[in-house]
């Protein structure tokens, strides 16, 4: 398949600036995948699409504050974005600025000064290996600011402290949220638990990766970014209650599918945790999930095309026109997509 294949004309007045007042007062597009059939709704309409035996799994990846500036001794200013904490006091980062860097430059933050240890090479380009003053995501939290997306025209604000991260979110690692949780709010999550909806919990932290565009025009040739993730065993057991009670595998977002179909890579889902540079295009055969609540995606981005796997190019792409006919808002902060499999898309 080619790079165009998922490619469609999105209005830029659609890409949503800024969340809803209201986490689940977004709009919900639901997309059969077996026969293409689209009905908008509300997301506050979802308890109407589960069942008691259904279950939901959430990734509780909590979003570092990952971008920082500095200066260097000449006075130069550099960003500094944090990819990965690898060590008590070492980090992987990309770094910005004016001149090139250098091993040994030291860089001024309100924090104190970061040491650039030597270049790595990494998935979202060349990153620096840096020492910190403490632990690099506590250190981040603290003095850095939230790395809102490219595609949002303006710096973080203190409410994206609060709003770019989702209600489940626990486990400190990720730059970028796992968006189809942060329409989940409080009252809604009641409503599910008052209906028998069960809920679990991985982990995936997202990586700068996630927004780099494919370089090549053959998708079978694009490497995937590297992604952390960790499946524990009271996943893998709820999944299996789940099944034998008859109820669906229901994946809140893109990082949960891809968790769970990498946790099933041999055939069976186990518990484990690792690194996993599963790309999911059409022609795959899900083994785990079997619904799937998503935002919209980028044109020809890896999350269009595991979107597209799951219920079929020409249904999703139909999807998304339908949902720039009718004014919907992408990405992010924008509305959500109940989707369900095409035929064949379950192995």
């Amino acid at each position: 398949m080619r790079r165009a294949d998922f490619h469609y004309e999105l209005p830029p007045e659609l890409i949503a600036q800024a969340p809803l007042a209201q986490r689940s007062a977004s709009r919900l597009l639901c997309l059969d995948g077996a026969t293409g059939a689209v009905a908008d709704r509300q997301f506050t309409d979802l308890p109407q699409l589960l069942r008691p035996v259904d279950l939901l799994v959430f990734n509780d990846t909590r979003v570092v504050a990952a971008r920082l500036f500095g200066s260097k001794p000449s006075g130069g200013r550099v960003e500094i974005f944090l990819e990965r904490a690898v060590a008590p006091r070492r980090a992987w980062v990309q770094l910005r600025a004016s001149k090139p860097i250098r091993p040994g430059l030291s860089i001024a933050t309100a924090g104190g000064e970061l040491h650039v240890v030597q270049r790595v090479a990494g998935d979202a380009g060349d990153l620096w290996e840096i020492e910190t003053p403490g632990e690099p995501l506590a250190f981040f939290d603290v003095h850095g600011s939230v790395p809102l997306p490219p595609y949002i025209g303006r710096s973080a604000d203190a409410d994206d402290r609060a709003r770019y991260q989702s209600i489940f979110a626990r486990d400190p690692g990720a730059v970028a949220a796992p968006t189809a949780s942060l329409h989940f709010d409080a009252a809604l999550v009641a409503r599910l638990d008052a209906l028998g909806v069960r809920r679990a919990e991985l982990t995936l932290h997202v990586g700068a990766g996630t927004f780099q565009p494919l370089r090549v025009d053959d998708v079978a040739r694009h490497v995937m970014h590297a992604e952390r993730y960790a499946v524990p065993q009271a996943l893998v057991d709820a999944v299996a209650a789940t099944r034998a009670a008859g109820g669906r595998v229901v994946a809140v977002g893109t990082t949960v599918a891809r968790a769970l179909e990498s946790a099933a890579a041999q055939g069976t889902l186990a518990a484990g945790s690792g690194d996993t540079r599963l790309f999911i295009t059409p022609g795959y055969a899900f083994r785990v999930v079997d619904a799937l609540i998503t935002n919209f995606h980028l044109p020809e981005s890896t999350l269009l095309m595991l979107v597209a796997a799951f219920a079929g190019l020409e249904p999703v792409l139909a999807a998304y026109r339908h949902a720039v006919r009718e004014r919907y808002r992408f990405f992010s902060y924008g509305d959500a997509m109940w989707v369900t499999p095409a035929a064949g898309a379950r192995a």
